[in-house]
């Protein structure tokens, strides 16, 4: 691990903490600390606004290149951002989907009239992007996508048809990139496209799924021929696949710094309620706290030994590949923990409408962390046969 943080860094610190203590008064005092996960929900106009604030004050997208509207900031400056806008509760992004998988994705793959079209709106915080991966068939196993995408010759679009679901405030959002296969009789990871469609057109209907929670941020998004023009495919048709693992690359690296923000408020919730209730007595629960403390400390010394080797095109060494498998399993403990040191609380609400307090949100969405954006089961497999480079598992014939 390479990071070290310098004394312009240092100042650069204290010049975000500056403005975010600033700015996060006012209007933005209420959304301090929320729109985690299990609360994406909560404010959402107002986090929108906030994005606009951020895009203001040349907060937005700061590792992107000036000429694209960044600040051009080190990776040491990313990170020293993330840390301190979680120490001042900013709230969970709605435009995080845009700034940092679409941008880096364009960045890398992108063509210039793809770069002049998309990044001002993301930079802005006026265009918020969704991610058109998992199907009901192809979640875990992305590459068995079956949205189709054709080319039609006499107006120069590309049609497509397909199904996407769990897509994270598509509701909220005006663009989606969408993974589609491009050449049906490919199989795998072969002859798919990567595409950057917009949400509001006839072609596009939009479903919330209802959670245990409560709440609808993810949804089903069925597509019947939406269009995108000719120019709208990033890379060639057959490059899909790579574009789409650079992106997930780009997930795995900076972004990461911003989830684990979030994962320590809601540590230090728990902690904060179980200094009050008295549940910090119980010497289980008190040792239960500090494996979740030291956890999220493992969790980013190894965010930062990744991003000290990724590269700029979404590129991660192996140990990257245990990431996901990690923190799935840290957060659903955590969320046991949650109701723990509730205690009897936990299975109480106060009176209709039966609204969740935060903590037991986070303990329902939870249950799904190990399994949306594959499962545990399919991230070990990925850990043996991409990183330790054990013999593939057994499959049948593809048909």
């Amino acid at each position: 691990m390479q990071l070290r943080f310098t004394a312009e860094d240092e100042l650069f610190r204290q010049q975000v903490a500056d403005w975010l203590a600033d700015n996060l008064t006012g209007e933005f005092e209420a959304i301090r600390f929320r729109g985690g996960p299990g609360d994406e929900h909560s404010y959402v106009e107002q986090r929108k606004a906030w994005e606009r604030r951020l895009a203001k004050g040349n907060w937005t997208c700061i590792g992107w290149p000036e000429a694209w509207g960044g600040r051009g900031a080190s990776i040491e400056q990313q990170v020293i951002f993330n840390e301190e806008y979680a120490r001042a509760g900013g709230p969970g992004r709605v435009g995080h989907i845009g700034e940092t998988l679409t941008g880096p994705t364009l960045l890398a793959f992108g063509s210039e009239a793809q770069k002049t079209k998309y990044l001002p709106g993301i930079r802005a915080g006026t265009e918020l992007w969704c991610q058109g991966y998992s199907e009901p068939g192809a979640g875990s196993d992305l590459a068995n996508v079956r949205t189709k995408a054709s080319f039609d010759e006499s107006t120069l679009t590309w049609r497509i048809t397909g199904q996407k679901v769990w897509t994270s405030l598509a509701h909220e959002s005006e663009y989606v990139f969408v993974l589609a296969r491009t050449n049906p009789e490919e199989r795998a990871h072969r002859g798919l496209g990567f595409f950057l469609v917009r949400m509001d057109q006839p072609g596009v209907t939009i479903r919330p799924i209802p959670q245990l929670t409560g709440t609808a941020e993810f949804n089903e998004v069925f597509f019947d021929e939406a269009e995108c023009s000719a120019d709208d495919i990033v890379g060639a048709p057959g490059d899909g696949w790579k574009v789409a693992m650079g992106l997930l690359g780009f997930e795995r690296g900076v972004s990461t710094l911003g989830q684990q923000m979030l994962f320590q408020t809601e540590l230090d919730e728990i902690v904060r309620i179980a200094k009050s209730n008295g549940a910090a007595k119980d010497p289980v629960l008190r040792q239960r706290m500090a494996e979740a403390h030291i956890g999220l400390r493992t969790m980013r010394y190894n965010s930062l030994r990744m991003l000290s080797d990724g590269g700029d095109d979404g590129s991660l060494g192996r140990e990257a590949m245990i990431y996901k498998l990690y923190w799935s399993s840290w957060h659903r403990n955590l969320g046991k923990l949650a109701m723990d040191v509730l205690g009897p609380e936990a299975e109480l609400i106060e009176a209709a409408p039966y609204q969740l307090n935060r903590l037991q949100s986070l303990f329902l969405f939870t249950r799904a962390d190990t399994i949306y954006g594959g499962t545990n089961q399919i991230q070990r497999n990925i850990i043996a046969e991409r990183a330790l480079g054990m013999p593939k598992e057994p499959r049948g014939e593809a048909r």
